[in-house]
């Protein structure tokens, strides 16, 4: 989706980023600009403040944050002022922001040194699943804990449906779900934090489609097509799996899969 953009140029405010005491006990000029991506038509049509993201209050937001706060790196200064914006501005689904350090130490004749990030919230589907003790249970606990995280919020959850096991291992029923998240989180830094969820449900990764207390995998996560040793998105066997199917397409019917490019509705159908 391509959105519209709020700029602000060149804020400039005196904060106590660094590595060495005199940059932290001193501080220093730092410049930031910033690209904030939303959607501005109702705010155009209507001419109402309320409807966009008011930039001067943006404006003082940073300058605050970043004179109270203290980071060793601009890296570390720029990807936390990102989540904070990200999370203060309902209407702000991503945000480009370059931070310039004029005064950086560096025992040369330069303009500045910048750090430029763009983060964004991601659309993510994820599956549940549950075949051991209170199932209805870890999957309610899963679905608290993903929406209690501070990056991240649970949007659509499916009904819970009832099926047989899947691989071969004789085992009890599943208890499916799925569920749209609304993320800032990376695929990786997601990855993790599944895992701990399940290991808080006392999940074991014994037999491979075996029986698990709390078993959670990423689906979709916008419209990536990635593969590393711990990850493949879109899930692999996703196409081929009712109890995913089924209830996916009861959140989110026409979504495409982007490497079929059908929607799950599509999916489901040709493997009924």
């Amino acid at each position: 989706m391509k959105y519209d953009e709020i700029h602000i140029e060149n804020l400039e405010f005196y904060a106590r980023h660094g590595v060495f005491p005199e940059e932290t006990k001193l501080g220093q000029k730092f410049i930031i600009s910033l690209v904030m991506y939303t959607d501005t038509r109702a705010a155009g049509k209507k001419d109402e403040l309320e409807l966009s993201i008011d930039y001067g209050e943006v404006s003082h937001f940073i300058t605050e944050y970043m004179e109270k706060n203290t980071f060793k790196l601009i890296e570390a200064a720029a990807e936390n002022l990102a989540g904070e914006l990200l999370l203060r501005y309902p209407l702000l689904e991503g945000v480009e922001l370059e931070l310039k350090k004029p005064w950086a130490p560096v025992g040369l004749p330069i303009d500045y040194v910048s750090v430029k990030i763009s983060r964004f919230w991601h659309k993510v589907y994820l599956g549940l699943g549950s075949n051991m003790g209170d199932k209805k249970g870890y999957l309610d606990q899963a679905v608290k804990r993903l929406d209690e995280e501070k990056e991240c919020k649970v949007e659509k959850v499916s009904g819970y449906l009832v099926t047989e096991p899947y691989g071969g291992v004789e085992q009890d029923d599943f208890l499916n779900a799925c569920l749209l998240l609304k993320t800032t989180l990376s695929p990786e830094e997601l990855l993790d934090k599944l895992h701990e969820i399940e290991k808080e449900a006392h999940r074991e990764r014994i037999v491979r489609w075996g029986p698990r207390t709390l078993d959670l995998d990423i689906l979709l996560y916008d419209d990536l097509v990635m593969e590393s040793d711990e990850l493949i998105i879109p899930h692999i066997e996703m196409h081929l799996r009712d109890f995913v199917l089924k209830p996916l397409s009861e959140i989110a019917p026409n979504i495409r899969h982007p490497i079929y490019k059908k929607t799950v509705s599509q999916l489901l159908k040709e493997l009924e």
